[in-house]
């Protein structure tokens, strides 16, 4: 089993035993593990490692960290004039990984806090260190915690190749056995946007999809709702984690990636969590749930509300995420793919606004359970994020801005009802319906101008530093002849 216990409570949240160094240590003893894997992310979301022998493995690297890190090789982390780092393992993270446990390979894996080197204290551009000050937060404003339930979604392809520094030719080409556009193996072709749902052998990725959550739960504690395949065709996929704590979550997220894509390459198949790799159908998003809580009492909800048995909380916390949703883009939607994902016509969120169970609102209040038994389940889900951010970064920005909301009392207004895809530009600007960013450069500029709220929990010099990663990329594909300009223009 993995290093966390737990136990699921009557209000649907993980009841978490702290697992000491001395406990992991028996462990690592007793089932013969030979390396421990010592994991942590960098700042635009990338799971980074090293590894060492388990006898490397003692009680003082728990309380003082390991010395093997040279953060100004890590994409936003530090110069190389200030580069000695050192990574501290948490205990509770620990679980061996299914797939390293024969011939004599056992290898276990702790996410680690970073901290700065000669005993500078936590690393302030540290995401896991934001989640954690974001949890932090929470007592400020009489909240003792918060739930979070991402549905991140993924592709898996049979394959995947791109050429891109050759300057007289540049493309990419994507291959899946359920591709509508292919007729091989024994797999059924699924058609664009009819992927949702469909039973084996169409879905032919149920099996894997079980795999993975078996090795969720059974190496790393964390548990599954259900999966499913999504709505693309070409093997959009869904896993669904159970709600957790917000650091807890960003942990469970980063995970799942880490599974997916080591599974997926057992099977000589490829999963990617890029935003809108098909031209022509849905892309992958990661909308995400969210609930305040005052011990075992759900802060969202309330019985007596005749609308969709929120509380004034929940209201106000929606008013803060509609309030930030432009500025928010740049955290839970930080790459240029991101936005060829955010356009009418794919399900994906365009218009900030708020609506009981209407998935064309970027904001949204799921209506599944009513009356006093779905307490446990009330929530705001937000749907603008999708899988390529950094997940304790976004829960941590998502979080500051619903504080701000409940804060500052920010009214959402009147939700929207409609399908908003189907208003007229009009009758949106009737309603007070605004538009998410249209690009990543868009959407910096909305954050440089709406940073404020971010201000308790996020220093200023990792915004900085986010923005300058995310430009820089902006400006890299911008200045690149795209193959449908080609198209476009080659004749004028």
């Amino acid at each position: 089993m993995p290093g966390v216990t737990y136990q699921v409570t009557e209000r649907g949240a993980f009841i978490r035993r702290r697992v000491t160094a001395a406990e992991v240590l028996a462990r690592i003893s007793k089932e013969a593990v030979k390396f421990v894997d010592l994991q942590f992310t960098d700042v635009p979301g990338r799971l980074r490692h090293v590894t060492l022998p388990s006898e490397m493995v003692h009680e003082g690297i728990f309380r003082d960290g390991v010395a093997k890190l040279d953060g100004s090789s890590v994409k936003g982390f530090v110069e190389i004039h200030e580069s000695d780092m050192m990574l501290v393992p948490d205990p509770s993270s620990f679980g061996i990984i299914p797939w390293m446990k024969e011939d004599g390979m056992k290898t276990a894996r702790m996410i680690c806090d970073v901290r700065t080197g000669f005993g500078g204290g936590r690393f302030q551009r540290d995401p896991r260190y934001i989640a954690q000050r974001a949890e932090q937060s929470l007592p400020q404003l009489g909240f003792t915690d918060s739930l979070w339930g991402p549905e991140v979604e993924f592709f898996v392809f049979s394959s995947a190749t791109w050429s891109v520094h050759n300057p007289f030719s540049s493309g990419f080409s994507i291959s899946s056995s359920e591709s509508a556009l292919e007729t091989r193996g024994t797999n059924f072709p699924i058609r664009f946007k009819d992927g949702y749902y469909p039973a084996p052998p169409v879905d032919s990725l149920m099996e894997y999809r079980s795999e993975c959550v078996s090795a969720l739960k059974e190496g790393f504690g964390v548990l599954s709702n259900a999966h499913h395949h999504e709505v693309a065709t070409a093997g959009q996929c869904e896993i669904d984690m159970y709600r957790d704590g917000l650091v807890a979550m960003g942990d469970n997220v980063m995970t799942y990636k880490y599974v997916v894509r080591n599974l997926a390459s057992r099977r000589g198949l490829i999963a990617s969590t890029m935003p809108k790799p098909i031209f022509g159908d849905n892309a992958v998003g990661m909308h995400t749930h969210s609930s305040l809580w005052r011990e075992e009492r759900n802060a969202f909800f309330d019985p007596d509300d005749g609308y969709a048995e929120i509380s004034q909380t929940a209201r106000y916390y929606i008013g803060g995420l509609l309030e930030h949703s432009r500025a928010l883009c740049a955290v839970v939607a930080p790459t240029t793919n991101s936005y060829r994902r955010l356009v009418p016509g794919y399900e994906a969120p365009v218009y900030v606004a708020w609506s009981k169970a209407n998935r064309s609102a970027n904001v949204r209040i799921p209506l599944y359970e009513r009356g006093r038994a779905g307490e446990g389940a009330k929530r705001v889900e937000f749907r603008t994020p999708d899988p390529s951010c950094n997940p304790y970064l976004a829960f941590a920005a998502i979080l500051a801005a619903g504080l701000d909301g409940v804060r500052r009392k920010l009214d959402p207004g009147d939700p929207v009802d409609q399908d908003i895809y189907k208003l007229t530009p009009e009758r949106r600007r009737e309603l007070s319906v605004k538009e998410l960013p249209g690009s990543l450069a868009e959407a910096v500029e909305c954050l440089k101008s709406d940073s404020e709220f971010l201000s308790p929990i996020f220093p200023n010099d990792l915004l900085e530093v986010m923005m300058e990663l995310e430009m820089e990329n902006y400006r890299a594909v911008s200045a690149r002849p795209h193959p449908y300009e080609f198209y476009l223009y080659f004749d004028l």
